[in-house]
């Protein structure tokens, strides 16, 4: 028999050399003639517990009791008892005789005295942790005497631990035993190890080893009385020294005196069931008590039950004890952020909790979480994410973002929710300075050339005051490419008054990426029309660039004139005092539906704000030319953003006429005020160069041809910068086919058509087939537009 059990006991192990733990230092405390120690692992480190018994008989009863201490532990299994890991029994030979040592490994733990000490806590958050910390070890009682029938036996202080997540566990199972009260002969003792339970935690039968009243007793009687035990104890503050102190009931909380009583009834009949301890106690009615119980049974509470609750938690989470909260509240929480049980509200609660970590730790706990929502199909748990990016965007990586971020950040760009899409924009303020150039300029930028023509106002502007902010970091490529065609020909000439008023400041912004050239022939053109815009603050605006780019211009003018070349072609916002400044939002949030031209011109106070402003939540500092002048600009890489092919060259010479955006039909709105489309008219007309006198001759056949061409194939593809115009070569007449295979940057364009034009004589429908080819005389054409017949 005694072979059997050390069987059963050792057979996780084959000796101490062979524990695959580390044995550290001791508690101070622990049950019975058990040692309590530190522990770790020797494949990974994690923390445990290690208990261990030495006798130096083998045949010692405190041995035999350990043994079936080990043996009870690992197969009774229950959330609110210490969970087995491991355990051996060693053999030891001395000069005086053997030493027998059992070692059970179990989750790290430490006793319940030495952690009451060390939260040190005081008033209702004390009565709240007692409170749930009872509640666990009323129910692990109740589980042992009314599903399992067996009996603990030794219900106290020092037969509880408490965990790394501040849960209470009960141990010491050396005397456990089955409850055997349907045996009405038996007349032996119901627990063999009864003599190690110390004389002031016996109730009255069990002192007296009165086995019979025992028997006849319910099987909750004396793990009821070791209830009474463990509470007195934990509020007087003190192990119990004798029975008689159980009377003491002054520190005995108010709510939970009357269950007090009846746990310790002289009549082992008439003594409180755990379970009855549960369900009616009004002292565990408390905040912290019902929030983790909600929390543990999340899975069965319906939607109504979860939104409504996570809304009120991080209110509740202040006044719930902060350790509790961080460690046993926040892995609830991120749990089941994970597994999709939580409501997206949770995710506030979270961030948070997550607030009072240190760096480290949020690092470790709080991140790995939010990464794997960001893959979640839930709309509400996006939106969430994007609307909270400001607390967290600034933790994550590069790499994380640029890798496992915004590739599913960038759906939100294509979602039919215009919030979703408006938040997604205003994500990338946090987003784009960790973007690597192929999401940057070949991703980015192409959802940013559809949303230029969305049809909410609002997302409109505040695309172009995105564009604006992130300028610097676009390589130099892809400015030139890019900002005076998306700020001129598109901001500017939008119906709607703040996107106007956006594409000026957004100009002004960037102004330190332009040259002198860019300034006089593309960019004073667009805006000087626009000082009789019919809204006042765009007009404000105008005024204030169209200042600002002159001063620029005379500036390069003086420098020319006292001979410094160098700098005078590329003059920009480093020389201009007090606009290296930030542009904001132009709405906080998307409160604007319908078409653009439904909206009225809104107030100032909604439209662009002043570059010169200096703090803002939500904005990006345009940097100045002097901030990139000692670095080297990035490679141009092949982009696929809308806008085309970049040009690794710019020429400088003078641009043509044309803008490039001939080919891009306007969005389809009503007809505007005559103001208004004056203004457009006169931006679209070209500005007058010095040209070749067969330059100016172009067929309007061809500008007809090109302007029906469907403006998705290609949004950005034909705002390139012009190429320049050689005088040895005359402009000939080209039709649609032609003029799109001279643009550099129709690469990404939807592909041409593979049917030549033909002239409208040729057929009266749009769809009309050419005739086929017939022999004889037939074949000449008798309606060519040479009139012949």
């Amino acid at each position: 028999m005694f072979n059997f059990l050390k069987g059963v006991v050792g057979g996780s192990g084959g000796g101490q050399k062979d524990l695959p733990y580390n044995i550290g230092d001791p508690y101070p405390s622990a049950w019975s003639s058990w040692s309590h120690f530190r522990g770790t692992s020797k494949d990974d480190g994690s923390p445990v517990s290690i208990f261990s018994l030495s006798g130096s008989n083998p045949q010692d009863g405190r041995l035999a009791a350990g043994r079936n201490g080990v043996k009870r532990l690992r197969t009774v299994r229950h959330p609110n008892i210490l969970s087995f890991l491991y355990s051996t029994e060693v053999e030891t030979v001395d000069g005086s005789g053997t030493k027998v040592t059992i070692y059970i490994v179990t989750e790290p733990a430490m006793p319940l005295s030495e952690k009451i000490k060390e939260l040190s806590l005081e008033g209702t958050q004390r009565d709240e942790y007692y409170a749930w910390g009872l509640h666990q070890i009323a129910k692990a009682v109740s589980f042992l005497n009314n599903d399992c029938k067996l009996v603990h036996g030794n219900v106290c202080l020092e037969s509880v631990v408490v965990t790394q997540t501040l849960d209470w566990k009960l141990h010491a199972f050396d005397v456990l035993s089955e409850y055997d009260g349907t045996s009405g002969t038996a007349t032996g003792p119901m627990l063999p190890y009864e003599w190690l339970v110390g004389s002031q935690y016996k109730s009255v039968e069990l002192a007296k080893s009165d086995w019979v009243a025992i028997r006849k007793s319910p099987p909750w009687a004396i793990d009821s009385w070791g209830l009474g035990c463990l509470i007195y104890e934990i509020f007087s503050g003190m192990k119990l020294g004798k029975t008689e102190e159980l009377r003491n009931t002054a520190s005995i909380p108010k709510s939970l005196l009357p269950d007090y009583q009846r746990l310790l009834s002289s009549t082992p009949s008439r003594r409180l069931n755990a379970s009855k301890l549960i369900e009616n106690s009004e002292y565990f009615q408390n905040k912290l008590v019902d929030t983790i119980h909600f929390m543990e049974i999340l899975s069965l509470k319906d939607s109504v039950e979860k939104d409504t609750f996570f809304r009120k938690l991080p209110n509740l989470t202040e006044q719930l004890p902060r350790q509790i909260v961080l460690k046993k509240l926040f892995p609830l929480l991120t749990s089941a952020l994970e597994y999709g049980s939580a409501a997206a509200p949770a995710l506030t609660a979270l961030l948070k909790i997550g607030s009072w970590l240190s760096a480290e730790e949020y690092t470790l706990k709080v991140l790995p979480t939010i990464i794997k929502l960001f893959a979640s199909n839930d709309r509400a748990i996006r939106v969430a994410l994007l609307q909270h990016i400001d607390q967290y965007g600034e933790s994550l990586s590069a790499r994380v973002v640029d890798e496992q971020v915004y590739p599913h950040v960038a759906t939100g760009f294509v979602d039919t929710s215009s919030i979703l899409r408006e938040l997604t924009l205003k994500s990338m303020l946090i987003m784009a300075p960790k973007l690597s150039q192929r999401n940057l300029s070949g991703s980015l930028l192409k959802y940013l050339s559809k949303l230029q023509v969305d049809e909410e106002p609002a997302i409109r502007t505040n695309t172009t005051i995105l564009l604006g902010n992130i300028a610097s970091f676009l390589n130099d490529g892809t400015r030139k490419r890019v900002l005076i065609n998306a700020f001129t020909v598109r901001a500017l000439r939008d119906t709607f008054s703040p996107a106007r008023g956006a594409g000026v400041m957004a100009l002004c912004a960037t102004s330190s990426y332009y040259d002198t050239t860019e300034i006089a022939t593309r960019i004073l053109p667009n805006i000087v029309v626009l000082t009789i815009d019919p809204d006042s603050d765009v007009r404000s605006k105008v005024f204030q660039a169209v200042d600002q780019f002159m001063q620029i211009l005379k500036q390069s003018n003086e420098k020319s004139n006292a001979g410094d070349t160098a700098h005078a072609g590329s003059l920009g916002l480093a020389s201009m005092p007090g606009n290296a400044g930030l542009l904001e939002w132009a709405m906080s949030s998307l409160t604007l539906k319908g078409k653009p031209s439904d909206q009225a011109p809104i107030a100032a106070s909604n439209s662009v704000r002043p570059v010169t402003t200096t703090t803002a939540a939500s904005s990006v500092r345009v940097s100045s030319s002097s901030d990139f002048a000692d670095a080297p600009a990035p490679p141009s890489p092949t982009s696929t953003d809308g806008w085309g092919e970049i040009e690794n060259g710019i020429h400088e010479e003078q641009y043509s006429d044309k803008d490039g955006w001939d080919d891009i039909e306007p969005l389809e709105e009503p007809k505007p005020s005559s103001v208004l489309a004056n203004i457009q008219a006169a931006q679209k007309r070209p500005v007058s160069q010095p040209k070749p006198q067969a330059t100016s001759l172009r067929s309007k056949s061809t500008v007809k041809a090109v302007a029906t061409k469907d403006e998705d194939d290609d949004l950005w593809g034909s705002i390139a910068v012009p190429t320049p115009k050689i005088a040895s070569k005359s402009l000939k007449v080209k039709t649609s086919g032609a003029v799109e295979d001279d643009d550099p940057w129709a690469a990404i364009a939807a592909p041409p058509p593979t049917t030549k034009a033909k002239p409208l004589s040729a057929g009266r429908g749009r769809g009309t087939k050419a005739a086929a080819p017939k022999l004889g005389a037939q074949r000449i054409n008798r309606t060519s537009s040479s009139g012949m017949q």
